[in-house]
């Protein structure tokens, strides 16, 4: 998953507006106590957010299981003259060489993982890379939209450089979306080159991920929709969600 879609990807994400994405974590990460300090942020792409929130004091590592989009995280990095460490891992095994104030997962990061399995073994990680009191904050694309906006269908787009198509189907019962793309990506010499891509996102209730977020040991659970303090609402497209790591991880 994004090896050679690695080179498209800021190009495709050129619409996000990751200096607001930046001040809204900015904002939860106080609301949890965390006004600088060292954060890991997990699946962490090309950097789009990791450069901002380094921008606003903190001391940023970014974690990817995709080398290529680490190689291209670095390169923005090297030439905005910042020194950050970009470290290929699963964040699913995360270990670091010391307790993080807070460990983020953005941009769907948690989606990615299909299985309660696979989501716990995330959040297990993460607890133990997060000191005591420290906080762990991601966000998800709710089930409303990978239902009901991805859904099934076909979508494309035409731009200068690059066409592509992007097929979505719906898996009820696995909760999943399946998403089948296909560029094609004019080079210098005005030929086009072919690149496939397909990835599968998982659909997270709230309920499913409060309680995994309590057995792994974190407390103070809250869950906001879409870029708000609000609480989350079923037909958010997006939750952001927020917990404290426990002193101690209790038994069930």
């Amino acid at each position: 998953m994004y090896q050679a879609f690695a080179e498209l990807y800021d190009e495709l994400m050129n619409d996000v507006d990751y200096e607001r994405w930046a001040d809204y974590y900015t904002r939860l990460l106080s609301i949890y106590g965390i006004r600088g300090g060292q954060i890991c942020e997990c699946a962490c792409g090309t950097g789009g957010l990791t450069l901002p929130l380094y921008k606003r004091g903190f001391r940023m590592t970014g974690v990817d299981v995709s080398q290529e989009m680490l190689w291209q995280a670095a390169q923005k990095s090297r030439k905005q003259g910042i020194a950050i460490p970009f470290v290929r891992q699963d964040m699913r095994s995360l270990n670091l060489h010391r307790p993080m104030d807070a460990v983020l997962s953005t941009c769907d990061g948690v989606n990615y993982l299909l299985t309660e399995e696979d989501l716990m073994k995330f959040l297990q990680a993460a607890h133990r890379s997060i000191r005591p009191g420290g906080a762990l904050i991601f966000d998800v694309s709710t089930p409303f939209k990978l239902k009901q906006v991805l859904c099934s269908g076909l979508m494309g787009e035409d731009r200068e450089t690059i066409t592509y198509l992007w097929q979505n189907t719906w898996h009820e019962k696995r909760q999943t979306v399946e998403m089948e793309l296909c560029f094609f990506v004019r080079d210098e010499d005005g030929k086009y080159r072919r690149i496939d891509e397909r990835q599968h996102q998982r659909a997270w209730d709230q309920q499913t991920l409060k309680e995994a977020l309590w057995h792994a040991g974190f407390r103070g659970v809250s869950l906001y929709g879409d870029y708000s303090l609000n609480a989350a609402q079923e037909q958010n497209q997006r939750w952001h969600v927020a917990a404290t790591r426990g002193e101690e991880q209790e038994s069930d």
